[in-house]
C-alpha cells in the first residue's frame, strides 16, 4: 500500500549535518503520519521524530529536539529529516515509517509501514 525508500545516510564527524530523505509511493501520501525511527546495533528501535499528514505539527524525541527537524513535501511524496549538531550517539540505522492516522505517532511499534533504513554514522 505504501513503499518507503530512505536515502541520505553516511559518515559524518561530530557536529556535522546530514539530511535524510524518504520517498514514498502511494496516492494518499498526505493522509499518512510520517516518522523517523532509529536503531543502533543491539538496541531497540527508538522513536526520533514524526509529523502529521499536514506537516503542520511535529514532535521530537528529547534526545534530538533542537537539533533535528522533520518536514514533508506532500507534492513530492517525500519526508525529510534534517540532522544538525550530530553526536556519536546518533549513530544508528534510520528508518522512515508511516501510519495512516491524522495524529502524530511517537511510539515506534505503532507504525505500519517501514523503509529499509539508511545508515548514519557519526565519528567523534
Amino acid at each position: 500500500q505504501v513503499r518507503l525508500v530512505e536515502s541520505g545516510g553516511g559518515l559524518v564527524q561530530a557536529g556535522g549535518s546530514l539530511r535524510l530523505s524518504c520517498a514514498a509511493s502511494g496516492r494518499t501520501f498526505s493522509s499518512y503520519a510520517m516518522g523517523w525511527v532509529r536503531q543502533a546495533p543491539g538496541k531497540v528501535r527508538e522513536f526520533v521524530a514524526t509529523t502529521r499528514g499536514s506537516g503542520v505539527n511535529t514532535y521530537y524525541a528529547d534526545s534530538v529536539k533542537g537539533r533535528f527537524t522533520i518536514s514533508r513535501d506532500n507534492a513530492k511524496n517525500t519526508v525529510y529529516l534534517q540532522m544538525n549538531s550530530l553526536k556519536p550517539e546518533d549513530t544508528a540505522v534510520y528508518y522512515c515509517a508511516a501510519k495512516t492516522t491524522m495524529l502524530v505517532v511517537t511510539i515506534a511499534r505503532e507504525y505500519d509501514y517501514w523503509g529499509q533504513g539508511t545508515q548514519v554514522t557519526v565519528s567523534s
